[in-house]
């Protein structure tokens, strides 16, 4: 199977949408109003340092993306590459398309003298961490999530 990764193109919109659909619903997440919208204007923003690859199989149909971007690290004084987001469609699974997506990225860095690619995903993800640990076994950090957008309640001793 040839797999061909390339930049996303304007005319990719519907496809790259319905994936991008597609992997908030394996996170069990869904992405607001509006959110597919400014992330393909990021896409196509030169003054935003934020990426997107597909692959395309053998008949030109997308069946996977990758969006990643580049962000500070200021222990070494320079940038790295962060692979935000992967997902490939489950009927094409196992034939490469993670893996191409990947090397892409990694390529893309080393290109621009970025010396890290780093990424994420979830304990459950078993199938993508098989790939994931061919190329370095995890690393020992842990996540930590807080939506600056909820409320934090405080609770106060009750006075008498």
């Amino acid at each position: 199977m040839t797999i061909t990764i390339r930049p996303a193109a304007e005319i990719d919109r519907h496809r790259w949408e319905y994936l991008f659909h597609g992997y908030a619903t394996f996170y069990k997440t869904t992405i607001p109003d509006h959110g597919a919208d400014e992330v393909w204007h990021w896409i196509f923003d030169p003054d935003n340092l934020f990426w997107c690859d597909v692959a395309e199989d053998e008949q030109g149909n997308l069946v996977g993306f990758s969006h990643y971007h580049f962000f500070p690290r200021p222990v070494s004084g320079g940038m790295i590459c962060f692979l935000g987001d992967l997902f490939v469609d489950p009927e094409c699974r196992g034939s490469g398309n993670g893996r191409a997506l990947i090397d892409r990225v990694i390529q893309f860095a080393k290109d621009r003298n970025i010396p890290n690619v780093r990424w994420l995903t979830q304990d459950f993800n078993y199938p993508a961490r098989k790939l994931y640990d061919s190329y370095q076994p995890k690393s020992d950090f842990i996540l930590y999530n807080i939506c600056s957008m909820t409320r934090i309640l405080h609770i106060q001793p009750f006075l008498t």
